[in-house]
């Protein structure tokens, strides 16, 4: 039965609004922290809480969040993230101290974990098979600039309104996207009944420690007794969950998905990447902040170049992964990326003019576009219909943990090389931070050339059977 455009247009309207919100939730908060310090006070431990608490509960509970909506409906449970998705935002807006902040980041997570892994499901369900790669690509392009965004568009609020409003923009958005995704969005399940609870502790405990560890790497120094035993403890949980995986009847997670070369060298490429472009965005921002004395709005545009180009260039790349090699594509939006940002590292310093950036922003731009565009249609159809949810969940949880990963790396590279004392210091110190991020991303470019030259993605797949609810759903 084929499914009405309209439907197709308000699932990707739902959807996207709700991606939105997530993925600008990531960076927004940077450019306000002077701001929330001046009014709620805090160490810089805590205003790193406020940051961090976010991503814990974000990545850690990804996979967990895709279970739950193949098992109890994934139309429900990616209202019930954004609920408290939106919920929590006002909790944040209302915090009288940087403890309840922090609480309130940490709910926003997982609101998060809960709705992220489950859009792209809901959307490949009902998007026609000949135009499945530009509504994935379209939808992974509103990702890539909330995420670019978000530096922006903290600066303009905190710079003509008050940080509050960073978490307020949320709350009259949910109110529409709430309604409307009870209203159109189509019910479904994964094909598990039950819901592995084993699998699921094993599998939140061990990503708690890898996270954990990775936040506290910089902070406490890689080689300390509290980093090396959440690092080693949370590898040690995972093995077990691995394990627990391949001999239990219900996994969670099948392992499986690992045969699927296209899936692993897409997630390797994911984490690599958001490694790379999460570590440079920021220390860029602080860069045009500190040594450059920009404002947080004036920093916030300065980076423009590089979150504007995905708006003209996206819709134009995921209508070409339809008809070419998306392989190719994505392969080529990393190098495009790495190239962009080793410009950047080549020609920083503290009085560097801006306008010779510009090209090298722009080059990001459309490194991240042809990297997005094509990835969530590859990921989706390298797998069988009925494990799209978790494919989801696991790229969105790598994807999230190589930010963490990627600002925690190049933030020991930047204190190892320089210091926040003087512009010079601070360009000391970035440049080989960046160019760290340039190899991430260029191994990233590496492990999708290994993916078949003709992955699963290029055969029809049939949507997932959507779930009767209504008296309208079974007629």
């Amino acid at each position: 039965m084929s499914i009405p455009k309209q439907n197709v247009l308000w699932t990707f309207l739902c959807c996207g609004l709700g991606v939105a919100m997530v993925s600008l939730d990531n960076l927004v908060v940077i450019t306000a922290l002077p701001a929330i310090r001046d009014d709620l006070g805090g160490s810089i431990q805590e205003l790193e809480w406020t940051v961090n608490a976010y991503t814990l509960t974000y990545a850690v509970l990804m996979l967990p969040g895709a279970a739950l909506g193949d098992r109890f409906g994934r139309r429900r449970m990616f209202g019930v993230g954004l609920a408290l998705f939106v919920a929590a935002s006002a909790g944040a807006a209302l915090a009288s101290g940087i403890g309840a902040l922090i609480a309130a980041r940490a709910l926003q997570g997982l609101g998060a974990a809960l709705l992220m892994p489950l859009n792209l499901t809901i959307l490949t369900d009902v998007a026609p098979p000949h135009r499945r790669g530009a509504l994935l690509g379209a939808m992974s392009a509103v990702e890539g600039v909330a995420i670019a965004m978000g530096p922006l568009l903290g600066g303009a609020v905190v710079e003509h309104l008050s940080w509050q409003w960073i978490f307020w923009i949320n709350v009259p958005i949910g109110a529409v996207v709430l309604p409307l995704s009870r209203w159109k969005l189509t019910e479904s399940r994964g094909p598990r009944s039950q819901l592995d609870l084993v699998g699921t502790v094993l599998a939140s405990l061990g990503l708690f420690g890898i996270v954990f560890g990775i936040i506290h790497g910089h902070a406490d120094h890689w080689s300390s007794v509290r980093v090396l035993a959440s690092l080693t403890g949370g590898a040690v949980v995972l093995i077990a969950f691995v394990l627990w995986e391949l001999h239990t009847e219900l996994p969670m997670f099948p392992m499986k998905l690992f045969r699927h070369r296209t899936f692993s060298a897409m997630n390797a490429a994911g984490l690599l990447m958001f490694a790379g472009m999460f570590g440079s965005v920021f220390l860029l921002t602080q860069f045009f902040q500190g040594p450059q004395g920009y404002s947080p709005l004036e920093a916030g545009l300065r980076i423009l170049p590089w979150t504007a180009v995905p708006i003209f260039v996206a819709p134009l790349v995921g209508l070409l992964s339809d008809r070419v090699s998306s392989r190719t594509i994505v392969a080529l939006g990393l190098a495009f990326q790495a190239c962009g940002l080793g410009w950047i590292a080549s020609r920083i310093s503290p009085h560097v003019d801006y306008v010779s950036l510009i090209p090298a922003l722009v080059l990001c731009g459309l490194g991240m576009t042809f990297y997005f565009s094509p990835t969530a249609n590859m990921v989706m159809s390298a797998v069988d219909a009925e494990d799209r949810g978790m494919a989801s969940g696991a790229i969105n949880a790598l994807r999230e943990l190589g930010g963490v990963l990627g600002i925690a790396v190049l933030a020991s590279v930047f204190s190892a090389n320089g210091a926040l004392t003087s512009p010079d210091s601070f360009t000391d110190g970035m440049i080989p931070a960046v160019w760290t991020g340039v190899v991430l991303i260029a191994v990233g470019a590496l492990a999708v050339l290994v993916a078949p030259r003709r992955p699963r993605e290029t055969r029809p797949v049939e949507p997932t059977p959507a779930v009767p609810t209504t008296v309208s759903d079974r007629m």
